[in-house]
């Protein structure tokens, strides 16, 4: 089966392979070469992840990966000059040529299946936390537990503005418990989500391209990724 992948390079010092038509399924490695090497066993887990909560819609049978495109993220300034990263830089990070086609009606279906799932792996992560393990802090971190459920919550809403869709809820109005607040902001999430079938919107804001598919692959990558980075802290 062919996988259509983009690369994305120098993102937190790594690349990552993403596999562009399959949200949420995406490899990390050293630099392209490793991160490509890596898609398979990704896209493999990825199938079995699927399966565990229903027949999966893909086959890992003879996986052949065909590079559509390639990024090298870059750092601008506030008033979008390319700098050095550092100070108060950002980064610019992937658009891929994939990000340009609309959402249709399957994609949209399978997306809120796999944010369920996803969100299922998070809560089963950290459900039997104490608030005192939860606020607890690590060396090297910049946030504890809670903080990154913090996180998650405010960048779906922040993928969601990048398009000019902002979540009917105001974010002054989203509750400060990081509980409620996943909540809250995936129920916004969900609810844009629908609306955003056929919709031809690519947005350029603060130097980066957004459009519909970007956001989800970005949404679907980040919950997965923090899951993880959080088992691991545990």
């Amino acid at each position: 089966m062919h996988f259509r992948v983009g690369l994305e390079n120098n993102n937190d010092g790594r690349s990552i392979a993403w596999a562009v038509e399959h949200p949420g399924c995406y490899a990390y490695g050293e630099d392209a070469d490793h991160a490509l090497a890596n898609l398979p066993d990704a896209i493999q887990a990825y199938i079995e992840w699927i399966g565990w909560h229903e027949t999966p819609w893909l086959a890992g049978e003879q996986i052949e990966l065909v590079i559509d495109d390639e990024w090298d993220v870059y750092f601008v300034n506030s008033t979008l000059d390319r700098v050095p990263p550092g100070g108060d830089s950002f980064s610019i990070e992937a658009w891929f040529q994939y990000d340009w086609k609309p959402l249709n009606a399957t994609d949209i279906e399978r997306a809120q299946k796999m944010l369920a799932w996803s969100r299922e792996d998070l809560m089963a992560a950290i459900r039997d936390l104490s608030p005192e393990k939860l606020a607890q802090t690590y060396p090297g971190e910049r946030w504890s537990i809670a903080g990154i459920l913090k996180h998650i919550s405010g960048a779906e809403w922040w993928y969601l503005e990048r398009i000019g869709f902002p979540n009917p809820t105001r974010e002054a109005d989203v509750p400060a418990d990081p509980f409620e607040r996943l909540e809250v902001v995936r129920n916004n999430f969900n609810y844009v989500l629908p609306k955003l079938e056929g919709l031809h919107i690519v947005a350029g804001l603060d130097g980066e391209f957004w459009s519909p598919r970007k956001s989800l692959r970005r949404a679907l990558w980040h919950e997965r990724d923090h899951t993880v980075h959080i088992r691991k802290l545990l």
